[in-house]
C-alpha cells in the first residue's frame, strides 16, 4: 500500500491545487471491495496522506442499482472525502423493451437522486451521452443501450430519470 500513498504526496507535490481522488468500480454498495476502499482511506488520512475524494464508476445493469447506494455514498463522505459519480452507464440485454427503458429510467433517477441528497456527493458524470459510441456493446455480447440518447441521438426514457433525480 505504500505506492499507493507515494503516488498521492507525489500528485500533491506535482500540483497542491489539484483534487485528488482514488476511482473505481464495485464500490457504489456496501460489500467487501467497499469497504476495503473505506479502510484505505482511513489508512491514507491516519499516515497525513492527501485524498479529496473517490469516484464511484458506476457502470450498473439495469434493475441491479445497489439498494445501498445513497448510505455508502453516505458513509464514505462520513471519513472526510468528497464523492463523485464519474463513468454513469446502465447496460441492459438487448433488444431494448419498453419495460427495460422504464427500469433504466428509475435506475438513472435513483443513482442522481442519491448523490443530490448527501451533500458531499458533488456530481456525476455520464460515462456517454450516446448509445452510439458507448463501450458496452463491444465490451459485453448482447447488451447495450446504456446512455440517455439512443443511437440517432434521440432522447430515451433515461434522460428523464436524470432530470427527475435532480428535481427530487
Amino acid at each position: 500500500m505504500d505506492f499507493i500513498a507515494t503516488a498521492f504526496r507525489a500528485a500533491r507535490a506535482a500540483d497542491p491545487n489539484a483534487k485528488l481522488y482514488a476511482n473505481d468500480f464495485n464500490i457504489e454498495g456496501s460489500g467487501v471491495k467497499a469497504n476495503a476502499y473505506m479502510n484505505l482511506i482511513k489508512t491514507l488520512k491516519s499516515q497525513g496522506v492527501p485524498i479529496d475524494g473517490i469516484g464511484m464508476q458506476a457502470h450498473f445493469i439495469v434493475g441491479l442499482v445497489p439498494t445501498t447506494l445513497k448510505q455508502n455514498i453516505q458513509a464514505f463522505v462520513n471519513l472526510g472525502v468528497e464523492v463523485a459519480i464519474t463513468e454513469l452507464d446502465v447496460r441492459m440485454t438487448l433488444p431494448a423493451t419498453p419495460a427495460l427503458l422504464a427500469q433504466q429510467q428509475k435506475d438513472y433517477q435513483t443513482v442522481i437522486q442519491a448523490c443530490n441528497q448527501v451533500a458531499g456527493c458533488i456530481g456525476v458524470t455520464l460515462w456517454d451521452f450516446t448509445d452510439k459510441f458507448s463501450w458496452v456493446p463491444g465490451t459485453f455480447a448482447g447488451q447495450g443501450a446504456a446512455c440517455p440518447w439512443d443511437q440517432n441521438l434521440a432522447l430515451k426514457p433515461a434522460f428523464t430519470g436524470i432530470v427527475n433525480g435532480f428535481n427530487s
